[in-house]
């Protein structure tokens, strides 16, 4: 019959124990912590909805005198929308593919053979717009920069692009002062707008 253990035998046995329990917690430990940092590595990133607004297409154009400012504001309108990132010469071939009926679609069929054949140089969607008002308009230059002014707003530009497009559809606007700063300021992106409003002081010019 094997002799019973001695207390100190049985203080070790315990020792030992608490000793392979408290390794065994502090694993225990460690795996809980990288399972959490697993989990927060693993989640899935919350996505924004994006917001898809609509916008009406353009009309057909077809050279009547009280649609041209309609049709060209319809054009700007949806391009600010949905084509900020397209090329100018995109944009040009985009807004003639609406010119369909009658005598503009027969102007348009000569004015893309010009551009081909390299006789016509319209390097800009805005110098378009100004030929077709000429063509089929009454054609009065201030009131064309002011309805062009007026549609102008950021989109997806940078502020600096912003800026300078602001600039350039203001020069014979006649436009100017406080009415100028306003336009600038209603053209502006939301959150920024909201900014420069809580701003100490307003800006009186466009630099």
């Amino acid at each position: 019959m094997p002799a019973a253990p001695t207390i100190e035998q049985i203080l070790q046995y315990m020792a030992q124990q608490l000793e392979t329990i408290t390794v065994l917690q502090q694993q225990l430990l460690a795996a809980q912590a990288a399972i959490a940092t697993l989990a927060v590595a693993v989640a899935p990133t919350p996505v924004a909805a994006s917001v898809i607004v609509e916008v009406a297409l353009p009309p057909k154009f077809n050279r009547e005198r009280s649609q041209v400012i309609g049709f060209i504001n319809a054009c700007r309108l949806f391009m600010q929308m949905r084509l900020t990132q397209v090329a100018e010469r995109n944009k040009i071939s985009w807004v003639l593919s609406y010119v369909q009926r009658g005598v503009a679609k027969i102007w348009k069929d000569n004015i893309l053979d010009e551009i081909i054949k390299e006789m016509l140089v319209v390097q800009t969607v805005e110098e378009l717009f100004t030929k077709i008002g000429q063509e089929f308009g009454e054609f009065d230059k201030e009131s064309w920069k002011v309805d062009e002014l007026r549609i102008l707003e950021q989109g997806g530009r940078t502020v600096d692009e912003y800026v300078q497009e602001f600039k350039r559809a203001a020069r014979g606007s006649g436009y100017e002062g406080r009415a100028l700063v306003e336009e600038f300021k209603r053209g502006l992106n939301g959150t920024i707008r909201r900014r420069l409003a809580k701003a100490e002081t307003s800006p009186t010019t466009i630099t």
